[in-house]
């Protein structure tokens, strides 16, 4: 934000907030000012529209009484100071603002009343005076209810303004929540994942030191306990590892016992997709490379994350998957002909949860609508995971 944006927005606030308090005492500067031009009791004049500035610099306190501080100075002065009241035109201006203030006031009824305060007292003020017409009671009638229905609105506009800044803030503030929930959920998923795909290498690295143990001579006793340290190793870093994902874990959910899918069970999935009422062409460019187990099990989780939003949520008519291998990375491509702008109904934590794994792997992750239309979700992961 540039200096002439911070000077404004702050002068904006400052109006706001002491604007009404400035133009009260002007109207008494004011009333000071015009004193000696009135024939007579202009001390009384002063002294009541410093009674209304008070009122209305009160009102901060006291929303609706402070203002109707200037109908009991009109009382007054009509009793005490009938010829400088109807001489000055100070009263009739602070009056207007009065009827402002507490057209402003929250509660609209109590408002009502206050407007109708200052019609009685206009009523009353012009029956002082002789030779009054009809005119004097319509025109600054008109006048006060004109103000009085201007601080309604502009308070009407206020709570509105400031109730749709909270409800802002609310959704906000739930956005955020929810994208650190899913990138929390994701990054256990990860985790669990990870224990499945590493626990499986590291059980077939203990076996396999295991057996080889059991077939050395009698005479090869250091590679006996050097086996023996990395089969036992084994065993604890499996155990520890268990522990850490039960912990990940969510008290409802069971341990997982099917395999780890990945880019070989692409069919499947494209299967299911189709079943479910979305076409899906499957493209596989390039010599399948032999991926790391965490990056295959992340490039199809990709893969299921552009199918899902673009079944769900992207209200698409066919999608289309592209594979492609080529030299020390895989691509993977999912787009469809849908309304989709990637956010669905979880606000795209889907995808902050697939930026969050794909960035374990090196990898980087791209999603946006597309220019002839749809939307496409791409990805580029290194072979061997970063």
């Amino acid at each position: 934000m540039g200096y002439v944006e911070v000077v404004t927005e702050r002068l904006g606030a400052w109006a706001r907030n002491y604007g009404i308090d400035v133009v009260a005492v002007a109207l008494t500067i004011g009333a000071i000012v015009e004193s000696p031009f009135i024939d007579k009791s202009n001390a009384w004049m002063v002294a009541l529209c410093g009674l209304t500035a008070l009122g209305i610099i009160a009102r901060r306190w006291y929303p609706l009484a402070g203002p109707l501080a200037l109908p009991l100075s009109f009382v007054i002065g009509a009793i005490v100071a009938p010829a400088a009241l109807s001489a000055s035109t100070s009263p009739f201006f602070a009056a207007i603002l009065a009827a402002g203030v507490i057209g402003a006031y929250n509660d609209l009824r109590h408002a009502a009343a206050g407007l109708a305060v200052i019609l009685a007292v206009l009523v009353f003020v012009d029956q002082r005076f002789p030779d009054t017409s009809v005119g004097d009671y319509i025109w600054p009638g008109a006048f006060f209810s004109a103000a009085w229905l201007v601080g309604v609105l502009l308070n009407q506009r206020s709570l509105k303004m400031r109730e749709l800044r909270v409800k802002a803030e609310k959704l906000e503030s739930e956005r955020e929540e929810r994208a650190r929930t899913a990138v929390v959920e994701e990054r256990a998923r990860i985790a669990r994942e990870l224990h499945d795909v590493v626990g499986h290498s590291v059980s077939v690295m203990t076996v396999q030191a295991s057996a080889v143990r059991r077939l050395l001579k009698d005479d090869q006793e250091k590679e006996r306990e050097a086996l023996l340290v990395v089969e036992q190793t084994g065993r604890e870093a499996l155990a520890e590892m268990r522990r850490l994902v039960g912990v990940l874990r969510r008290p409802e959910e069971a341990p997982a016992r099917a395999p780890q899918p990945s880019l070989e069970h692409l069919d499947r999935l494209v299967a299911q997709v189709r079943d479910a009422g979305l076409p899906v062409d499957l493209h596989v460019e390039g010599d399948a490379l032999k991926l790391a187990p965490g990056v295959d099990l992340t490039a199809y989780r990709v893969i299921q994350e552009g199918l899902t939003n673009a079944l769900k949520h992207a209200r698409a008519k066919r999608a289309d998957v592209l594979v492609r291998y080529g030299g020390e990375q895989v691509e993977l491509v999912v787009a469809d002909d849908g309304e989709g702008n990637g956010a669905g109904e979880g606000g795209g934590h889907g995808l902050v949860g697939m930026r969050e794994r794909v960035a374990v792997y090196g990898g980087n992750l791209d999603a946006g609508p597309r220019p002839g239309g749809g939307y496409e979700l791409r990805a580029r992961i290194p072979v061997n995971g970063g």
